[in-house]
């Protein structure tokens, strides 16, 4: 071999090397598929005639453009700051006319404000995506998927994705407990309603699994009975409303205890507990460890404690959003969101079971997508 090819060849092997061993970076970023209520809705209730809205100021006060996005939050949202993690897009609303050709990858958010595991739950609300339209739209944007990317390649996306479901808060804020004597809680006694919802829960993650979702994060709910809406109805000294945080008691253990049983039948772990509960509690219990000054008013309300009626531009605003964990009379701010997705990610099983989200996407990154 002649002396001056022997750089030259030296050089090719290198950088074939240096590509091999480099991390894909130009590869896509896995794809996230949302499901739930108002913690997680980033803007599909935008696109439909209801009163659970969040489109107009002060919401998106902090929001990198500024404007009111949809988001029940000052800010970023949770599947806003899980994206992050994942390096990728916030995915879009479903309903939005910009989910097309190539942001399909990206994934698609369903979630709908107002919405429970039961389909009287927000009934109030009328016009929402209930979770088996949400399920159904799954459905519809699997068929668009396939048209632009082909059955393969669409297929190994959903089964590769990400997935988070919330549920559960309203069916009891926005149910069981929405007026006395309501139908429900005249119907169930609060332990036989905790049993059937988590029944139902069930099927609306087992209807998932059939869809073909692999990598599934299962929210409990947050202390209900601590929310602003709640400590002005039923607090006089800022305790938590205990009625709400007893029945949020009884149904998170049995929501863990339902996702157990289905990964069992799944014969692996497809399903991931989140407890939301303790997320929250931890900085509730210890504000200044968190560097929050005020964890029972909203930001943004009016009434005692911020907690009557909606966030508009009537209402009180508060100064400083980093210092305060809750935005409105239901929902954290941005910060308060970043700490609950910190626990999601690098928690112990006290927070996520059986792995947190760092685990899992280190995992899958090994194995190349879920099990």
């Amino acid at each position: 071999m002649g002396a001056a090819l022997v750089p030259l060849l030296v050089s090719v092997v290198l950088m074939v090397v240096a590509a091999a061993r480099a991390p894909a970076a130009s590869a896509a970023p896995r794809a996230f598929f949302v499901f739930g209520d108002s913690l997680v809705d980033n803007g599909n209730n935008n696109y439909l005639l209801t009163t659970a809205r969040a489109d107009a100021p002060p919401y998106g006060i902090d929001f990198p453009s500024h404007r009111a996005t949809g988001r029940f939050s000052n800010g970023l949202n949770i599947p806003d700051i899980i994206s992050e993690h994942l390096g990728a897009e916030p995915a879009l609303p479903y309903l939005s006319p910009e989910l097309r050709g190539a942001k399909l990858l990206v994934g698609a958010n369903f979630a709908s404000a107002g919405v429970g595991i039961l389909n009287d739950t927000g009934v109030q609300f009328v016009n929402i995506i209930r979770m088996g339209d949400q399920l159904r739209y799954f459905g519809e944007y699997q068929r668009k998927l396939r048209a632009f990317a082909g059955e393969e390649q669409a297929a190994r996306l959903v089964s590769g994705a990400l997935v988070l479901v919330t549920l559960g808060g309203n069916d009891f804020v926005n149910n069981y407990y929405l007026v006395p004597m309501s139908m429900r809680s005249r119907q169930y006694a609060l332990p036989d309603y905790v049993r059937f919802i988590v029944s139902e829960y069930r099927k609306i993650l087992q209807r998932l699994y059939e869809l073909g979702a692999r990598r599934v994060i299962v929210t409990g709910t947050g202390p209900l009975g601590c929310v602003p809406a709640e400590l002005a109805q039923h607090s006089s000294n800022g305790e938590c409303a205990a009625e709400l945080n007893r029945a949020v008691d009884l149904f998170n253990p049995q929501v863990v205890d339902m996702v157990r049983g289905l990964n069992r039948d799944a014969g692996a772990d497809v399903f991931v507990s989140a407890n939301a509960y303790r997320a929250n509690f931890d900085y509730l219990a210890n504000p200044q460890s968190y560097g929050f000054t005020n964890v029972k008013a909203a930001c943004c309300g009016q009434g005692p404690y911020n907690g009557i009626g909606l966030c508009t531009a009537a209402s009180n605003v508060c100064a400083d959003r980093e210092v305060f964990a809750f935005w409105d009379a239901f929902h954290p701010t941005e910060r308060a969101n970043r700490i609950i997705v910190g626990q999601f990610m690098h928690g112990s099983t006290d927070y996520m079971h059986p792995m947190n989200l760092s685990t899992i996407l280190a995992m899958d990154q090994l194995q190349e997508g879920p099990l």
